[in-house]
């Protein structure tokens, strides 16, 4: 009997270091998903935030990018927009939080693809967002590349992918129907 209480124990504390060295030491997929959520949080926003969270927000958002990161997307309504470097980001996202009165965003679908050298990573992803009061999401596949820099995982290039269409804006608009019963959907750009 002693000897199946020292083998439980030994079994207990072996995975409990399994468990710790994967808290403490996570791998490059897991690193890379929780940038990802910290940059929906924080591309996020609503009216009741006030000036410094919002400063705080933004400071957050550009430690996620590269110095020379580039994004290129399709802004609803806007057609195709393009940011390089910190700076460009800085000034979007300053730009959106003045004109807007709310932004959400999720990234659904992560679909991380790691180098073989692990030293880089592609994401592919669908990003659904929703701005102030409308009543419609709209969502687009969206591509993420992020080397290893200086030992931290940093986005240096977003673009959306486009899929099934020729021109800008996005793919699918998702909106709830006026009755409040059901969801519409319209796809084209």
């Amino acid at each position: 009997m002693k000897w199946i209480r020292r083998v439980l124990l030994v079994l207990a504390l072996a995975a409990l270091g399994l468990w710790l060295w994967s808290v403490l030491f996570p791998g490059p997929e897991k690193i890379i998903r929780k940038r990802l959520a910290a940059l929906a949080a924080d591309v996020s926003f609503h009216g009741k935030e006030g000036p410094m969270v919002r400063a705080a927000k933004i400071a957050r958002l550009l430690g996620l990018f590269s110095l020379d990161a580039e994004i290129t997307f399709d802004a609803p309504g806007r057609g195709v927009q393009s940011l390089r470097g910190r700076e460009d980001i800085r000034q979007a996202a300053l730009s959106a939080q003045s004109a807007l009165s709310s932004v959400t965003v999720d990234f659904l679908d992560v679909n991380v693809t790691l180098a073989p050298d692990k030293q880089s990573a592609v994401v592919d992803l669908t990003a659904r967002g929703r701005v102030g009061s409308e009543r419609g999401a709209f969502v687009q596949e969206m591509k993420f590349t992020f080397p290893k820099i200086d030992g931290k995982w940093l986005i240096v290039r977003v673009e959306t992918v486009r899929t099934l269409s020729r021109g800008g804006g996005p793919l699918l608009a998702v909106s709830q129907t006026h009755d409040g019963g059901g969801i519409a959907a319209s796809v084209g750009r």
